[in-house]
């Protein structure tokens, strides 16, 4: 299925043949759709091949729910949410929250910086990627795509608490990561 998208196909055409199970207009939607996606399911997998099968996984989902779609709303934005609860799923299936005490939890919050501003995209996503599971998850639903607390724990099946202290954990660590990747920039920079 490789090639380039053809954007002469509109978005109902492509609705009403991927319902249709018209194999072209399928590709045709994979093909628009897989790079901006693979890029919402890496930010949560964190490792190229999980975020592979996440991708599988979601597509699966459109193809069996794209007769719900009501066009309210944009059919990018409804994929993409497609996507992120499919990622959420799948990181509920691991259980990987790890457990902070209040403790630290009171620590965190005074150490953040905002450094992030002097990085490039990619590098952001490269550090959040090293981030563990749990703390990348509830990084991604708070910062990125911007749930409360509250929608987090009742999505995780945790408590606000514990996510409000998982995306502590994850900035001390996030901050940590930058400041590193800093310091590695400019030690190369010096060498030249």
């Amino acid at each position: 299925m490789s090639g380039q998208s053809n954007h002469n196909i509109t978005e109902s055409d492509l609705i009403k043949g991927c319902i249709n199970g018209e194999r072209r207009m399928q590709e045709e939607l994979y093909r628009r759709f897989s790079p901006k996606m693979y890029a919402v399911c890496l930010r949560y997998a964190g490792k190229s091949d999980e975020a592979e099968d996440i991708l599988q996984e979601g597509f699966i989902k459109i193809f069996k729910k794209l007769s719900t779609f009501r066009g309210e709303g944009s059919f990018e934005g409804w994929i993409r949410r497609i996507f992120v609860n499919t990622s959420i799923e799948h990181f509920r299936r691991k259980n990987y929250l790890q457990p902070v005490t209040e403790k630290e939890e009171n620590t965190i919050e005074g150490k953040y910086l905002s450094v992030l501003d002097s990085l490039a995209e990619k590098d952001i996503l490269g550090l959040i990627r090293e981030l563990s599971p749990g703390y990348r998850t509830v990084f991604n639903m708070y910062v990125v795509e911007g749930y409360t607390h509250k929608e987090i724990g009742d999505m995780l099946g945790i408590s606000e608490g514990t996510s409000k202290s998982q995306l502590s954990r994850a900035k001390v660590i996030l901050q940590d990561l930058v400041k590193k990747f800093i310091e590695q920039k400019n030690e190369m920079s010096t060498r030249k």
